[in-house]
């Protein structure tokens, strides 16, 4: 409810409206002035004027990676046993690149020039294989770990790209196509980004069988698949439980088994299920009814012969995290859509605090996707609003949350800013570290926060943020960090030691 104010001004400079995240589970708290008026002494010669908050500079991060490879993260992966198995080894340095192996899984092999390992996995296990990548200017060795088994997907978050946050409906075959030219052609791919998935838009009847149908914007979904697995990257789809998406399409209710055959027949790796319209089909808001139609399509998709990631998208409801792994789920939204402004990303960024605990390999929460580059949700696109340093917050803080990584932007037009942020393989090395293990918020003072999270090596990511108006230095104690004695400390963004 709207509340009356009244402020002594005189002598002030300067005249705020800052509004906060109350921690009350409501993203994006809002308030406006209303009715404001400010008197002025009598005889006053100047008036308020609005003014632009000031600018820092910009924040200073490093901007590449050199000429020699390296092999970066991730260094495991799942798949089941005599399903499709597709690994792109992501490798920084000059073209070209030869790669050998040494202890590759029984029906695994190696594209020895595109660094692309497919096949089918013959049985369970975890394997240790040995990749080398040499050119012109050195060789590096890296240890993936192979794992095999059901369940075994998505074992560090998933990174790549999604068509929503850059053109809504407006997705067709021709920029699907584009995003993964230029996941390859920009290097992101050599980053470790394999997914390239279509969001809502696609859809369009089902034939007389009662199968899925694809518009006229996607002649022929299998092709499409097949161009995207020849760059060593993955293709991703999207549905809902309900009748229909949320942008009015058809969906998959009581057509999941179909839905779910045609997706693995056209060679689908990962599917986002939005819940959407299904809101008209529920009886209650009950846990029941809100488990049922994603154990639906999970037993859908355990039943075909292709391993999809499972993504759910239902914004958190009934406490999601804590269910969303018992329903088969690898990923699921904890918020509603994030947005391009510092109140969104604020808000559902930090807002993660307290969920760490249902994080781990094969599950994640998913604080929604990148807003960083060229972004729209539609036809006509414009820069992120986020300031530079905000973006250094966001992609910080979601991989500090080892939060899926799905780039939002046009990829077309990535400038040197946008893909240094997304391309540092130390920070990615953070969201992709093996041990799975979410940050969690250690101290907090007003608007000043540390996040820390444990790493498989044995040291610690750790996030410092300012929240606030006015620079401030954070100190770490030790103590948070349960550690004691001189320690070795790293700048993760500027790639040199402190």
């Amino acid at each position: 409810a709207a509340k009356a104010l009244s402020v002594d001004l005189t002598g002030a400079k300067t005249l705020s409206l800052i509004v906060e995240d109350a921690d009350n589970g409501i993203d994006c708290d809002h308030a406006d002035w209303a009715d404001a008026v400010i008197e002025l002494a009598p005889g006053a010669k100047r008036r308020p004027e609005t003014v632009s908050a000031p600018t820092a500079p910009d924040p200073v991060i490093a901007m590449n990676s050199g000429k020699q490879p390296c092999i970066n993260p991730p260094y495991v992966t799942g798949a089941t046993p005599g399903h499709a198995f597709l690994f792109r080894i992501p490798t920084t340095g000059e073209r070209p690149i030869t790669f050998s192996a040494k202890n590759l899984p029984d029906g695994v092999t190696l594209d020895a020039t595109t660094g692309i390992l497919s096949g089918s996995l013959k049985k369970d296990g975890e394997t240790k294989v040995r990749i080398t990548a040499k050119n012109a200017h050195g060789e590096y060795e890296s240890t993936l770990t192979i794992v095999g088994g059901r369940h075994k997907l998505a074992l560090t978050p998933p990174m790549g790209w999604n068509s929503w946050n850059v053109w809504g409906t407006s997705i067709d075959d021709a920029k699907v196509r584009a995003a993964a030219d230029w996941m390859v052609r920009s290097g992101l791919a050599d980053c470790g980004y394999q997914y390239i998935n279509i969001d809502d838009g696609w859809e369009a009847d089902r034939d007389r069988l009662g199968r899925i149908l694809t518009n006229e914007k996607f002649p022929d979904m299998k092709a499409l698949a097949d161009y995207v697995h020849s760059k060593g990257l993955k293709l991703g789809i999207y549905s809902g439980p309900g009748p229909k998406t949320c942008a009015g399409y058809e969906a998959s209710y009581q057509h999941e088994l179909l839905d779910a055959q045609s997706y693995a027949a056209w060679g689908i790796d990962y599917l986002k299920y939005d819940w959407c319209s299904y809101g008209e089909i529920a009886k209650d808001g009950s846990l029941a009814e809100l488990r049922k139609p994603y154990e639906i399509m999970q037993e859908a998709l355990d039943s075909v012969d292709r391993d999809i990631v499972y993504s759910l998208c239902q914004y958190g409801m009934g406490n999601v995290s804590e269910w969303g792994a018992d329903v088969g789920g690898n990923l699921w939204r904890t918020t509603g859509d994030i947005t391009d402004t510092w109140q969104s990303l604020a808000s559902i960024g930090f807002g993660q605090a307290g969920l760490e605990q249902y994080a781990g390999p094969g599950h994640w929460n998913d604080p929604d996707m990148l807003v960083v580059g060229q972004v729209g949700w539609g036809p006509t696109l414009h820069p992120t609003r986020l300031s530079k340093h905000e973006q250094v917050t966001h992609i910080t803080l979601w991989s500090l949350l080892a939060s899926p990584l799905l780039i939002g932007c046009d990829m077309t037009q990535l400038d040197d800013f946008t893909h240094a942020l997304l391309a540092n393989p130390e920070v990615v090395g953070v969201n992709q570290d093996p041990l799975g293990r979410q940050a969690s918020r250690v101290w907090r003072e007003d608007r000043l926060e540390i996040w820390a999270r444990p790493l498989a090596d044995g040291s610690t990511a750790v996030g410092l943020f300012n929240r606030g108006r006015k620079a401030h230095e954070i100190r770490v104690d030790w103590k948070l960090l349960k550690r004691s004695g001189p320690q070795n400390v790293r700048d993760l963004w500027r790639r040199e030691n402190a």
